[in-house]
C-alpha cells in the first residue's frame, strides 16, 4: 500500500474458506504482517449473530441511560435532542470511513493499525496510545457508574464492594475462550436492546396517559419550564454546545466493531453488515432516547445532577418515581446494572485487543500478546483489570465528582479517535488515487457520500476536540482541582 511497508512477504489472493476471509485481495505485506494474518485464523470465534449483536448492543451503557440526565439538566430538551442528532450524523460519517479500510484489513486493533500502516508510524503510536487510554477510562467509568445506580437501593454501600464484583465478572468472562465471552455478550446484549426499546415505549405510552396518574402530559415539560436552557442566545448556544459535548460520550460504535473485526469469523461478510447496521442504531437507540428523556422530566429537576438515593440519576427512573408507577422503577434499575455490566465487559475486550495490536507494531513489550490455546490474550486482559483499579479512587472523593473527572478525559479521547479514523481514510484515499485504484473495483465494501464524508466527520471531530472544557475560561470558573 505504500513505501514505508515494503513487501517482503506477499500473501496472494484466495479464496474465502483458506484463509478464514482474512484478505480480501491480493495485497502485499511484510513478512511481520503475513504471519499475524495467519495466526489470525486460530483465534476468529465470532460468529456472525454474535457480531452483529456485539455491533448493535455493544457500546449501549449507562452513558445512555444515567448520565444523559446530566445532559439534559444542561441544555434543555430540544437542545439535546438537536445536539444528539448532529453528533449521530458524525459519527455516520466516521463509519463510513471505516467501512472500507476495516473491511479490507480487518485485524486485531484494526483501526490503530491502519492508522500506522496509511498515515505514519508514529501517527499510528499515537493513535494506539490514545485508544488505550480511552478504553481504560470506560472501564474505570462502568466500574464507578454502577455503585451509584446500586445506590439507589442503598446509597451507603461502599464502591469497593461493587467495583470488586465487576472485575471478577470481567475477569471469568474474558480470560478463557472468546466465544463463550461472545455468547455471554450476546444475550446480555439482547438485553439491553430490549430494555432501549422498552423504555422508547414506556415514554410513548405514559405520555399518552398511561399512567398510574392517569395524565397525559406529552410534551409539558416542552412548555414548562421549555425547551432550551438559556435566557439569551449566547447561553443557548452555550447550551447547544454542552448537548454535543454529551453526545460525544455518549454516542460510539465504529471503533468498537473495529476492535471485534480480528475475531469475527468470514469478516469480509460480517463487518460491512454490522458497519451498516449503524444508522438504525443512531436513529432508534441514541436520537430516540435523547428525545425520550426530554419528554419524561423536566431539565430543570435537580435530581439528574445525583445525590441521595438518586445517585443513579437516570431520567427513567426519576419519571417512574414522579409518576408514582410501583415496582417499575426497581426492575428497569436491575436492567441498568446489567447493561453496565455488558458495556464495561465489550471495554474489556476492546482494550486488551488493541494492547494486543501495539505489540505487534512494537509499541508495547511482546509478552503482552501471549495468548492460551483458545487463542485469548490473557496477559493483555488481566493488565487491563489491574489499571481498571483506578475506579477505587472513588473510595477517597466523592463518586460524581470522580465520575465527572473520568468523563472529561474519555470525552476528549474519543474526539481524538473521531479524527484518527476520518484522517486515516483521507490518507488511504489518497494512496489509492496515487496507484491508479479504483475503489469501487478494488475494496470488499464501498461506503458513501467521500470523500465528503471524511473531511466533514475530521473537521467536526477537531473543532469539537477544542471545545471540550471551554466552561473553565469562563469568568470565574477556574477551578484547578478539576480540570
Amino acid at each position: 500500500m505504500d513505501a514505508k511497508h515494503p513487501a517482503s512477504s506477499s500473501v496472494p489472493m484466495t479464496d474465502d474458506k483458506q484463509l478464514g476471509e482474512i484478505i480480501p485481495l491480493s495485497v502485499s505485506y511484510s513478512e511481520d504482517e503475513a504471519a499475524d494474518i495467519q495466526a489470525m485464523k486460530i483465534h476468529r470465534r465470532l460468529s456472525s449473530r454474535q457480531v452483529h449483536l456485539s455491533a448493535i448492543a455493544g457500546t449501549i451503557g449507562a452513558a445512555l441511560f444515567v448520565s444523559i440526565g446530566g445532559g439534559l439538566y444542561n441544555s434543555g430538551p430540544l437542545a439535546l435532542f438537536l445536539g444528539f442528532l448532529w453528533w449521530s450524523t458524525v459519527i455516520f460519517a466516521t463509519a463510513q470511513c471505516q467501512l472500507e479500510t476495516v473491511s479490507l484489513f480487518p485485524w486485531d486493533g484494526s483501526f490503530v493499525r491502519i492508522a500506522g500502516r496509511c498515515v505514519d508510524p508514529a501517527f499510528g503510536a499515537a493513535a494506539s496510545f490514545n485508544f488505550l487510554f480511552l478504553q481504560v477510562t470506560d472501564i474505570i467509568f462502568e466500574l464507578t457508574v454502577f455503585n451509584t445506580v446500586v445506590g439507589y437501593w442503598d446509597a451507603d454501600l461502599s464502591p469497593a464492594i461493587t467495583i470488586s464484583a465487576m472485575l471478577v465478572f470481567y475477569f471469568i468472562m474474558n480470560m478463557w475462550r472468546v466465544d463463550w465471552y461472545g455468547e455471554v455478550e450476546f444475550w446480555i446484549g439482547m438485553g439491553k436492546v430490549l430494555l432501549a426499546i422498552g423504555l422508547i415505549f414506556y415514554t410513548f405510552v405514559t405520555m399518552v396517559g398511561g399512567n398510574p396518574l392517569h395524565w397525559a402530559f406529552g410534551f409539558h415539560y416542552w412548555k414548562h419550564p421549555g425547551v432550551w436552557k438559556g435566557d439569551d442566545s449566547a447561553h443557548q448556544f452555550e447550551s447547544f454546545v454542552q448537548a454535543a459535548i454529551k453526545a460525544g460520550l455518549v454516542i460510539c460504535g465504529p471503533e468498537f466493531i473495529s476492535m471485534i473485526a480480528g475475531e469475527a469469523e468470514a469478516p469480509r461478510r460480517v463487518v460491512p453488515r454490522a458497519f451498516r447496521t449503524l444508522p438504525h442504531r443512531l436513529l432508534f437507540f441514541y436520537i430516540f432516547g435523547a428525545l425520550c428523556v426530554g419528554i419524561l422530566v423536566p431539565y430543570t429537576d435537580e435530581r439528574l445532577l445525583g445525590g441521595g438515593k438518586y445517585a443513579a440519576k437516570s431520567p427513567y427512573v426519576i419519571s417512574m418515581v414522579n409518576l408514582k408507577i410501583p415496582a417499575l422503577p426497581s426492575v428497569v434499575n436491575a436492567a441498568l446494572l446489567t447493561s453496565i455490566l455488558s458495556a464495561g465487559n465489550n471495554y474489556v475486550f476492546a482494550s486488551s485487543r488493541s494492547l494486543v495490536a501495539m505489540v505487534d507494531q512494537g509499541f508495547a513489550p511482546r509478552f503482552f500478546a501471549r495468548k492460551n490455546r483458545n487463542g485469548v490474550p490473557y496477559i493483555a486482559v488481566l493488565f487491563m483489570l489491574a489499571l481498571g483499579c483506578f475506579s477505587y479512587m472513588a473510595l477517597g472523593k466523592g463518586t460524581n465528582d470522580f465520575l465527572n473527572w473520568v468523563i472529561s478525559f474519555a470525552t476528549a479521547a474519543q474526539m481524538i479517535n473521531w479524527c484518527v479514523m476520518s484522517a486515516t481514510w483521507i490518507r488511504f484515499n489518497a494512496g489509492l488515487k496515487a496507484q491508479g485504484v479504483d475503489r469501487k473495483h478494488f475494496l470488499p465494501a464501498v461506503s458513501r457520500w467521500q470523500p465528503f464524508a471524511a473531511w466533514y466527520a475530521f473537521c467536526c471531530s477537531f473543532v469539537m476536540l477544542f471545545v471540550q472544557g471551554y466552561a473553565v475560561f469562563k469568568p470565574g470558573q477556574w477551578d484547578t482541582p478539576t480540570l
